[in-house]
């Protein structure tokens, strides 16, 4: 077998411990959400992209039919990112977002391969500010990010592709949960 392969099904595998927590929070997002609450996702490079996927699957669907869900991913919205990166620096740019869009009872999802990017932890001290829910999802810990959140799903691997397949997994499983939760 292909050594990325092993890689990723061992680390599945050394993951499936975590999968009760995601599952938890998809119930309590089905119940955010579905009170009209917001949900807020940030993340760099293909982080930023499982962000846009998620978010996606909540404002459209995933599996089954119900009404669409308040989901942002902060990176999609080229010209406040470029603007604030312009004007505030590059560690401003989900920290004001949240500022903006984030109300208390809300919930940050933070998406970080090494749990250190610095605008993705701006964003949590900005969501601990504002009220905000922090969850994460990282490699392995302790990083800062996880130090930073209210919870944290730390993939136990350092290989960044691993890292952000097992994520990806990770929010299927959330989003299997959330439309659980509304059935």
């Amino acid at each position: 077998m292909h050594r990325h392969l092993t890689r990723l099904r061992d680390a599945l595998s050394m993951s499936a411990d975590l999968a009760p927590t995601v599952e938890a929070w998809g119930h309590k997002l089905a119940d955010i959400l579905g009170c009209g609450g917001r949900l807020l996702v940030c993340g760099n490079g293909g982080s930023a992209a499982e962000a846009q996927h998620l978010t996606a699957e909540l404002v459209g669907r995933y599996r089954g039919e119900r009404r669409p869900f308040a989901a942002i991913a902060l990176h999609a919205d080229t010209s406040s990112v470029t603007a604030i990166a312009n004007d505030f620096g590059a560690d401003a740019v989900y920290a004001r977002q949240v500022r903006a869009h984030g109300r208390q009872g809300d919930v940050l999802i933070c998406l970080s391969t090494s749990g250190a990017s610095g605008n993705v932890l701006a964003a949590a001290r900005a969501a601990r500010e504002c009220g905000l829910t922090t969850w994460s999802m990282t490699g392995r810990a302790p990083n800062p990010l996880a130090e930073l959140s209210d919870e944290v799903v730390a993939v136990p691997e350092s290989d960044t592709a691993t890292v952000q397949e097992v994520h990806l997994a990770m929010i299927h499983l959330l989003c299997d949960s959330i439309e659980e939760a509304c059935a």
